[in-house]
């Protein structure tokens, strides 16, 4: 049965093609490399897969959005923005071999998702939830996929807020930081309630998850004031490496 909770994807939809835009809008700009690449594309991946869940609330459960939901949320979901911060926080060709490994893992991860058969008596008409793939070895990449796009994207804002709390020139990073990491934690927190069975919570953390991270990218996006000497710029998570890029 439908609640108030499941039109919350719509909302995150919008505003994740917002947010898309307004990053590719810099990398055109600023022609300055593929890490923005990488994140507007990860903020349209977070969008198809709240798009998804926006379909499945108007039109109801199918096993083809169900499916698609699946690998642009619980597979794909942050790790197209971790690997933006791959390529600014490493070296070109180290960032290469990375996606070598992460594309063809992706990809097996997802084929597994699309061959599986489906449990049709645990489906729920306008509910959302991978405990209706048998083959239960095929929701485990997604724990791999999630934890290594947690150790870049969250863990670079971590690195970064750190970096800038005691730096007056640029403390507006350190706020942007903080509200990324805040923010790249709560679907996370989100998607492991989905696994137990509470979707409506994973509607919830995305919505209010995408907006801190664009209040963060905002943040950063504020001219400093610089301080003679000390106006370098450091790699760190979303909003803070768009701008010194």
């Amino acid at each position: 049965m439908r609640s108030a909770v499941h039109f919350i994807p719509i909302a995150t939809t919008v505003v994740a093609l917002f947010f898309a835009a307004t990053v590719y809008s810099r990398y055109l700009d600023r022609r300055s490399g593929p890490h923005l690449l990488w994140w507007a594309g990860g903020i349209l991946a977070f969008g198809a897969g709240t798009f998804v869940e926006s379909a499945v609330t108007l039109a109801g459960w199918h096993v083809v959005l169900f499916k698609a939901w699946y690998i642009t949320g619980a597979l794909l979901g942050g790790a197209p923005l971790a690997q933006g911060t791959v390529y600014l926080l490493l070296k070109r060709r180290t960032a290469n071999r990375m996606t070598m490994v992460l594309v063809p893992f992706f990809l097996i991860a997802a084929t597994a998702v699309v061959f599986s058969p489906v449990n049709y008596e645990l489906v729920e008409t306008y509910r959302l939830t991978g405990s209706v793939i048998i083959w239960r070895w095929a929701r485990m990449f997604s724990p791999f996929i999630n934890t290594y796009a947690a150790a870049f994207l969250i863990g670079g804002a971590v690195v970064s807020a750190i970096r800038y709390r005691r730096r007056s020139d640029s403390y507006n990073r350190f706020v942007g930081n903080v509200f990324i990491a805040i923010g790249a934690l709560l679907p996370g927190i989100g998607g492991t309630a989905t696994r137990f069975g509470y979707t409506e919570v994973l509607y919830v953390t995305e919505l209010i998850g995408l907006v801190l991270i664009w209040v963060g990218y905002r943040w950063n996006v504020r001219a400093p004031t610089p301080v003679a000497g000390n106006a370098r710029s450091d790699a760190g998570a979303l909003g803070n490496v768009v701008v010194a890029k």
